[in-house]
C-alpha cells in the first residue's frame, strides 16, 4: 500500500504533494525537517489535509505528479473537498 499525501502551510499559504509508503513517518520527518533541501522547510505549520491510498508506487507516483502539473491551488481544494476525483483520475489512465 502506498500512500498521496497533500500537506498545507497556513504561514506560507503553500500545499506539498507527495507519496510514501509510510505516512506516519514522512509527515513527521516534514514536520521536523528531517529533510535538508525539502520545500517544506519553508514553514512550520504544515498540516495534512488529505490521505489517498494507493494499491501501487506506480499510481501514488501517477497522482502526485498529475496534481503537480496542475499548479493550481483550484484544483487542489477541489481534490482534497471531493478524493473521488482521485479515483476517476486514475481509471481514466492509460497503462
Amino acid at each position: 500500500m502506498h500512500y498521496l499525501y497533500i500537506l498545507y502551510s497556513n504561514s506560507s499559504q503553500k500545499f506539498y504533494i507527495g507519496e510514501t509508503k509510510n505516512i506516519h513517518e514522512r509527515i513527521f520527518k516534514h514536520q521536523n525537517h528531517f529533510y535538508s533541501n525539502s520545500f517544506t522547510k519553508i514553514a512550520d505549520d504544515w498540516e495534512v489535509v488529505l490521505t489517498f491510498s494507493c494499491n501501487t508506487k506506480d499510481d501514488a507516483l501517477y497522482l502526485e505528479n498529475f496534481i503537480k502539473r496542475m499548479k493550481s491551488k483550484i484544483f487542489n481544494n477541489k481534490v482534497i473537498a471531493n478524493p473521488s476525483i482521485l479515483e476517476d483520475i486514475l481509471s481514466k489512465r492509460k497503462l
